[in-house]
């Protein structure tokens, strides 16, 4: 099979395009047939070595994929040959990743994909997709009538919370740089957008929800503590999921007082039966079409280090060179 790889951490250029053995099904294992893949900042960092990880030899990244079974495992007991699928949470804890035209896949981290939902929809929301639904519903617990201010709504996370939150019955106040930005974050589902280059986020919130936000979602690598504490009601909840090496200061007297929550979390370590919980609910919605993929460009899978190479310029230098995900096309 043809597959993108690496045999060390290293920067993107680092990335070959070689013939690999095909996989094999394991006990419980499915082989899919890769039609797409997505990058995401993660497979750079494990990439990159940024995060340390101990990986196989040769190790194929990427996290993401939709394709069909091409073979099942003994004890697999979801999935036959043929099915539509998608899947996440590989290339990551020793596993192997999906830039490759064929990959194995454990059955508890591949889900049904129903057959009006293009596999470039299915890949480009898999990772985002069920970070989002995690951190809405699982840690803030997010109910219909409440308000949310999510912080960078056209982004591949935040584009998916925007539109989670406007699917449950939410008030979605949302950030944009751009008034293009912003109106996409309108299509989406956002009640309300600021546009934070040239209005104040604090005051424009504050007019906009006057006693503070249920939840508030942080997307930023500096998380503004301070401000998101002052912006949330009475037992509002802020979600953190980016920021790993920020120590921003923190005020601990009106966050206990208001009896706020914050909720710090990573997809890669959530159970696969919630996994699978946040995975039925993101199929039901994007074959209704309550959940649309965000999609900023395309690659073929020759051109994988230059996939790499936008999302790296993307996350560490300025994230207005894009605007959603990237994809990767296999078996085209």
């Amino acid at each position: 099979m043809k597959a993108a790889f690496i045999t060390e951490p290293g920067p993107a250029n680092s990335i070959e395009i070689g013939e690999l053995p095909d996989p094999t099904p394991g006990n419980g294992q499915v082989v899919i047939r890769v039609y797409a893949s997505a990058i995401n900042p993660i497979d750079t960092y494990i990439r990159s070595g940024t995060i340390a990880m101990e990986l196989p030899q040769p190790f194929v990244p990427g996290c993401d994929a939709a394709g069909v079974v091409e073979s099942v495992g003994p004890g697999v007991k979801r999935l036959a040959i043929g099915d539509r699928v998608w899947c996440t949470n590989q290339g990551l804890l020793g596993r192997q990743g999906t830039l490759s035209e064929l990959i194995a896949v454990d059955e508890g981290w591949t889900f049904k994909l129903p057959e009006p939902v293009p596999y470039e929809d299915a890949a480009a929301c898999a990772l985002v997709g069920v970070t989002a639904h995690l951190g809405l519903f699982r840690e803030a617990q997010l109910s219909p009538g409440e308000s949310i201010l999510v912080i960078g709504g056209s982004g591949g996370v935040g584009s998916m919370v925007v539109q989670m939150a406007a699917a449950k019955g939410a008030r979605v106040i949302t950030t944009a740089g751009s008034e293009s930005k912003a109106q996409m974050c309108r299509d989406l589902g956002a009640d309300e957008v600021i546009l934070y280059k040239t209005e104040s986020i604090e005051e424009r919130t504050k007019a906009l929800a006057p006693d503070g936000v249920n939840v508030f979602w942080e997307t930023r690598r500096e998380p503004d503590f301070e401000m998101a504490v002052d912006l949330m009601a009475g037992r509002g909840r802020m979600v953190l999921m980016a920021g790993r090496d920020a120590k921003p200061a923190f005020p601990v007297g009106p966050f206990y007082v208001k009896e706020c929550s914050l909720h710090g979390f990573v997809m890669f370590k959530a159970t696969p039966m919630e996994m699978k919980n946040a995975a039925e609910e993101i199929s039901q919605w994007l074959a209704a079409g309550k959940l649309s993929a965000n999609i900023s460009a395309r690659f073929d899978l020759d051109d994988a280090a230059k996939a790499h190479e936008l999302q790296e310029s993307a996350t560490l230098d300025d994230s207005s060179h894009l605007a959603g995900k990237i994809i990767v096309k296999l078996n085209s």
